[in-house]
């Protein structure tokens, strides 16, 4: 049922994102040189690797590793990396990821590939059966201001309680995330 609820979500979404979706790629192809959109590997259910698609926010010579472990995250952003961050529009092409299969709309946030100590973590207490999300539970419970040990803590909460009512309640509070542009910190 989670499967056939997000693929008739993406399709909704992506009929009333379309726009939205061509704006942002024409923004970030006229302000920055590069690829409009940035495929990142990611680990999937079963730390499988996917590829991943998001909105170029960061300069093309940016080192491949998780934000916060950059010297200076702010000098890598393009022009409008940090409106796209801050608005979540740099997320609209994981529509695609959740349309193939790869992703859900909601789950644990997909690590890097090389986020070892977050894919050991939630290996050992199972989050890596997942699929992972759009949004999950630690997204909305602190986003990018968690520490590791914490996301994984909220990520064996839903987890163990994930349902069709706890999905929901996170889409809806992911939704006043975005609009309060809460919890980003680049």
């Amino acid at each position: 049922m989670k499967r056939i609820f997000d693929l008739f979500l993406t399709v909704i979404a992506g009929l009333i994102l379309l726009i939205p979706i061509v704006l942002v790629s024409l923004f970030v192809k006229l302000t920055s040189t590069g690829p409009i959109v940035y495929w990142s590997d990611r680990v999937g259910r079963n730390n499988k690797i996917f590829r991943m698609p998001k909105f170029r926010t960061m300069q093309i010579n940016t080192p491949a590793v998780a934000t916060h472990l950059l010297s200076d995250p702010k000098q890598y952003l393009t022009p409008i990396g940090s409106f796209l961050r801050k608005s979540s529009l740099d997320e609209l092409p994981q529509l695609w990821s959740i349309l193939c299969g790869d992703m859900s709309f909601v789950g644990p946030r997909p690590a890097l590939f090389n986020q070892d100590d977050l894919i050991s973590l939630r290996t050992s207490q199972q989050v890596h059966t997942l699929l992972p999300g759009l949004t999950g539970w630690a997204q909305i419970n602190g986003r990018d201001e968690l520490p590791i040990p914490q996301k994984v803590t909220l990520d064996v909460y839903y987890l163990e309680h994930r349902s069709f009512f706890l999905d929901f309640k996170i889409l809806f509070l992911t939704f006043l995330k975005v609009v309060k542009r809460d919890g980003v910190s680049h």
